[in-house]
């Protein structure tokens, strides 16, 4: 059974240092806050030959409010877009370590984690999100690919800056850019770091 549109997700994420400011521009044109500012905690789980990494994959285990696995993927057929189209599967579980456990007894394994604030707005029915991590800020937008790019207009972003990457992938250039000694992407590791993800997007 293929992915069907409903399973798609379609976003772009921009680089914004300034978050209070583009969050005061937000609330001025009307945007509804839907979730208050919460702490993420992700998981990312894979097989000791790193079977999803290399398939462009990924499976997540996420705790905030709630408890949520994620599968993420290239879908078959992969709609032309100039936004980042992935499958994305989510389920929301009551036990973060009990799925945890339940999926090593699988066969996978936690390959890196990484942290996070979020804030989420809606816009015209576009979902827009405030990041704070620890090597920078970001807001992005997930929604149909239309509603999207009027609302990255209308909100003063330049197209032509957003990034398709996810932010282990910006980690991963980040850690090679400056030879960092760790992989997880969380605030403890970034604590003594003198570096941002603006010395590989600037």
């Amino acid at each position: 059974m293929g992915a069907n549109q409903q399973n798609l997700e379609v976003e772009v994420k921009f680089y914004v240092p300034e978050l209070a400011a583009f969050r005061e521009r937000l609330l001025a044109v009307g945007a509804e806050l839907i979730k208050p500012r919460v702490f993420e905690r992700n998981v990312a789980f894979d097989t000791a030959d790193s079977h999803l990494y290399l398939s462009r994959s990924l499976l997540r285990l996420r705790q905030d409010t709630a408890v949520t696995l994620t599968y993420k993927s290239t879908p078959k057929n992969l709609p032309k877009s100039e936004a980042k189209v992935r499958e994305e599967l989510e389920v929301q579980v009551s036990n973060f370590d009990t799925l945890a456990e339940i999926l090593q007894r699988l066969g996978f394994a936690p390959v890196v984690v990484y942290e996070k604030y979020r804030e989420t707005f809606i816009w015209q029915d576009v979902e827009i999100v405030l990041d704070e991590l620890p090597y920078g800020n970001f807001v992005e937008f997930e929604g149909d690919e239309s509603g999207i790019k009027t609302a990255v207009s209308y909100l003063n972003l330049n197209w032509q800056d957003r990034i398709l990457d996810n932010y282990l992938g910006l980690m991963a250039q980040l850690k090679a850019h400056h030879d960092l000694p760790f992989n997880d992407l969380t605030f403890a590791n970034f604590a003594n770091q003198n570096v941002s993800i603006a010395d590989i997007l600037l």
